[in-house]
């Protein structure tokens, strides 16, 4: 959650915005930290940095936008019933890595409710009525060739 709400105040962003304005946003500060602007060393090195930073939280922000989630709508459901391989608690993000391959990240899983999880004997069932309709998620990394 704080990686989201970090984000969200880079790009000034109140609630889920559209992709068309997070675009045009995302434009905006690209051309302003650009680091070929800066002839300081030091400028430069800290337009880099906030350069990288701006192009992360683009990214992310995609990522958990309505627009991108709808899109992806039917392959995530096919995931769902593909079952759970493994799983991983840090933070207040849970990553869940599913048997076809693909691994999501849900947002705002607290300690108590992943142990839950894990003593409940049935992560799937627990997750689908716990975690899936109810958390922030996105796709986190391209799919593994499932073994």
């Amino acid at each position: 959650m704080k990686r989201i709400n970090q984000y969200k105040k880079l790009f000034n962003v109140e609630k889920d915005t559209d992709l068309k304005q997070l675009k045009k946003t995302y434009r905006g500060l690209v051309k302003q930290w650009h680091p070929d602007k800066f002839q300081d060393e030091a400028e430069k090195a800290e337009a880099e940095n906030k350069s990288t930073e701006i192009i992360d939280g683009y990214h992310f922000l995609v990522s958990i936008n309505p627009e991108t989630k709808a899109a992806g709508l039917e392959e995530y459901k096919e995931t769902l019933a593909s079952g759970i391989n493994d799983y991983h608690h840090k933070g207040m993000v849970l990553e869940i890595i599913f048997n076809n391959g693909a691994t999501y990240e849900y947002f705002g899983m607290t300690k108590p409710v992943f142990q839950k999880m894990i003593n409940s004997g049935k992560p799937l069932r627990f997750a689908k009525r716990n975690v899936f309709g109810k958390m922030t998620y996105r796709k986190s990394k391209r799919d593994e060739v499932a073994v």
